[in-house]
């Protein structure tokens, strides 16, 4: 073997060329057990990833220890995901080492794009709400917040996407397959969680005995997550489900082989699958265990935590942030009520005090039917304790809130508990009554937040509804996935945008220099061929990579519009076969995304997509002047191919329904020209970018105030079609592209 080959005392914290070879080998050799002249690329890629992780421990552990010392402040977020993608490229890019890493790897004899290439995307989220938390993460870590995220180790995380025929198909994501090199399990970091039962005592606020519990064991596993730079490196941590009793050997010892394991099949589907399909009963349990489990994991782990160093509770709001991202973890209202007077002895009151000081809750919707709500026998079977806590608080609650002169339907609209047919718990405004503050995620649509699904709570607490308009990183959506743009901004205005994306200011006067937008050109250029060459790859289908690319990327939802933009392709299509001289710009409609498996009207609109993409690419009239892929899978990978060779963004959702749109954000970045409704996002990036640069459908910001000034203001108002989308939606209702 070459003697640079030879694994020698490293210097696992070395950052040049020399030392990461070493470390790369010593890796390859003694942790996953390969030879250098046989490994594949799956193997070079656990030991690179095992090798940058090591160059992330010591800050790790440093962080975490001035944390402690300086007995800093903890943010702790909650949510059912974290979008986090592919961290390897990532994490070396924060931690300085990717140039070298590269160089290192073709030293050795490796391939770094294909080694690259082979870390699966964490499947542990869907769309902008798990992204944000992913995104929340980088930047506590980069500015030094003492921030933890809280969530579910999916075995299988949000399904792969197959389209046959068109179809949507649900496959697993088994992104576990080959382990996950990024992750320490915690084995010693185990909490038991119950389920079902029955109360003993706990009425008027005292504390409740929950007897005759199923429980379960929450595992954790920790993620180190680095910010800008590398100086501080922050945690994620994952819980698992495990069995109390993992084997039955009596019953294995009698024949009954499934039941031995029963336990430990019921206790892990837990963390098996991000949204099981809840259209059935059984399904809605499984979403309500998930939810109560991971958020009973990790408010006991936050209060193991903060009673290191503290003899009281009484500083818990002073220490402690708790913030909800949506509604799924907001049963850690009634839950950390629970901890605070059944297992630690505090007085309802005292309780509630901090309990509503140290919570604090993201709204992400407008739809009332997207507000999460548990009918009450579901949640009295499954959290009998918890049932009991919410109708004490709400008792107390509207008690005191009749004493104002509230009218009953006032009381209705603020009663945690829905009594207009089925009783269901209202998790928004359990979340809402819980949290010392409530934001929203853009300006207009904290605004329609006050006005619409949470109007009477605000009424009765007008401080407390506050805007915090959703953000990206700079980091992953224009340094990582677009080096020839970053690089280009970097040349001619430094590197510092990077951890301060306020200095991109600093290219408005090159607007008028025609070098820099002729790079600029470039850039997109050599993206959108990158884009071509993949989709070619993937599906087989040759797109001109000189037409417009306009590109609408997010899940598949009614209110997302997906189905716009079809007729409008259909009725592009139509004006194309009628007048194919007319000196047509060239154009590529892109589109990608996933529906919830139960949601049959999403469904159709992909079936409708790939339907209509069947019948435009194939048809000789129209050739190159348009065709359609709608690219399978959607993830974080996929979305940093497709961003950065974007021309056009299409962000159309019903106005006032889209809450903030981070999508555009990122597609801003990379340069691509937004066409969309008036909505969130898109108002407060109109007004930072200037209207010249943002179509606006739809009402316009002047008929929005008009309207809300008179009381007719519709956030659901639809744009106006012209006769072609009349024509194309005829067509798509005949049966014209089935």
């Amino acid at each position: 073997m070459d003697p640079v080959l030879q694994p020698t005392e490293i210097d696992r914290r070395g950052l040049d060329t020399e030392a990461l070879k070493r470390s790369f080998l010593e890796r390859l050799v003694y942790s996953v057990g390969k030879d250098p002249e046989t490994a594949k690329d799956h193997d070079w890629f656990e030991a690179v990833a095992l090798a940058v992780r090591d160059r992330l421990v010591d800050d790790w552990m440093n962080t975490t220890r001035g944390y402690y010392k300086r007995d800093q402040k903890r943010v702790y977020y909650l949510s059912v995901e974290f979008l986090i993608g592919r961290l390897l490229t990532d994490s070396m890019t924060s931690i300085g080492i990717l140039d070298n890493s590269r160089q290192a790897l073709r030293d050795l004899g490796a391939d770094p794009d294909r080694v690259f290439d082979v870390e699966p995307d964490q499947a542990l989220g869907n769309g902008g709400l798990g992204r944000l938390a992913a995104c929340y993460l980088n930047s506590m870590a980069s500015l030094g917040i003492a921030g933890y995220g809280y969530g579910i180790r999916y075995e299988f995380g949000m399904f792969k996407q197959r389209i046959d025929d068109g179809w949507q198909v649900e496959v697993p994501e088994d992104w576990l397959q080959f382990g996950n090199p990024w992750e320490f399990e915690r084995p010693e970091v185990a909490y038991p969680i119950a389920f079902f039962g029955r109360v003993d005592d706990g009425e008027a606020g005292a504390p409740g005995r929950w007897v005759e519990t199923q429980t379960v064991l929450a595992v954790a596993y920790d993620t180190p997550v680095a910010g800008w730079g590398g100086r501080n490196v922050n945690t994620l941590r994952l819980w698992t489900a495990k069995p109390t009793n993992a084997f039955g050997l009596a019953d294995f010892n009698r024949g009954d082989y499934m039941g031995a394991v029963a336990e430990t099949v019921l206790s892990e589907n837990l963390s098996r699958v991000l949204y099981p399909d809840d259209a059935t009963e059984i399904g809605q349990e499984l979403r309500l265990r998930q939810e109560y489990f991971f958020t009973s994991a990790s408010l006991q782990d936050i209060l193991r935590r903060y009673r290191q160093h503290h003899g009281d509770f009484d500083s818990l709001p002073d220490k402690v942030a708790i913030q909800l991202n949506d509604t799924h973890p907001a049963i850690a209202v009634p839950e950390l009520m629970r901890l605070l007077v059944d297992q630690h002895g505090l007085d309802w009151d005292h309780a509630w005090r901090l309990t509503s000081n140290t919570i604090a809750y993201t709204n992400h919707t407008l739809m009332p039917e997207a507000l999460e709500t548990w009918p009450v026998d579901l949640l009295g079977r499954v959290l009998p304790r918890h049932l009991q806590i919410i109708y004490q608080i709400n008792a107390r609650f509207l008690a005191a809130s009749a004493t104002d002169e509230a009218d009953p339907e006032h009381l209705s609209a603020i009663s945690l508990v829905d009594e207009d047919g089925e009783r269901r718990v209202r998790m928004g405004n359990l979340a809402f009554l819980g949290s010392f503050r409530v934001n929203g995620v853009s300006a207009l649509h904290t605004e329609l937040m006050k006005e619409t699904v949470f109007a009477d709570l605000h009424r009765r607490f007008p401080d407390r509804i506050t805007n915090v308009t959703n953000g990206i990183t700079p980091r992953r959506w224009l340094n990582d996935c677009n080096p020839a743009l970053a690089g280009l901004v970097s040349a001619r205005i430094g590197d510092g945008w990077i951890g301060d994306l306020e200095q991109i200011a600093g290219l408005a006067p090159l607007a008028d220099d025609a070098g820099f937008r002729d790079a600029f050109a470039a850039a997109k250029q050599h993206n959108k061929e990158r884009l071509a060459a993949h989709v070619a790859a993937v599906m087989g289908l040759t797109l001109d990579p000189h037409a417009l690319f306009d590109v609408q990327i997010k899940r598949i939802h009614e209110y997302k519009r997906q189905l716009l933009n079809l007729l409008q392709t259909v009725a592009a299509y139509n004006a194309i076969r009628e007048r194919p001289d007319a000196g047509w710009q060239p154009r590529v409609k892109i589109l990608a995304g996933k529906s919830a498996s139960a949601y049959a009207m999403a469904k159709l609109i992909i079936k409708l997509a790939n339907d209509i993409a069947r019948t435009v690419n194939a048809d000789p009239a129209v050739g190159d002047l348009l065709k359609v892929a709608y690219l399978p899978n959607y993830n974080v990978t996929l979305a940093e191919r497709i961003i950065p060779a974007a021309d056009l963004s299409e962000q159309i959702s019903t106005a006032g329904m889209e809450a903030s749109g981070t999508g555009n954000m990122k597609f801003a970045l990379n340069g691509a020209l937004t066409i969309g409704t008036l909505d969130g996002a898109n108002i407060e990036m109109r007004d930072r970018v200037g209207a010249d640069n943002i179509f606006i459908f739809g009402l316009t910001a002047d008929e929005v105030a008009a309207r809300r000034a008179s009381g007719d203001f519709d956030p659901r108002a639809a744009v106006e079609g012209e006769p072609r989308l009349k024509q194309a939606l005829d067509m798509i209702a005949s049966g014209a592209f089935s």
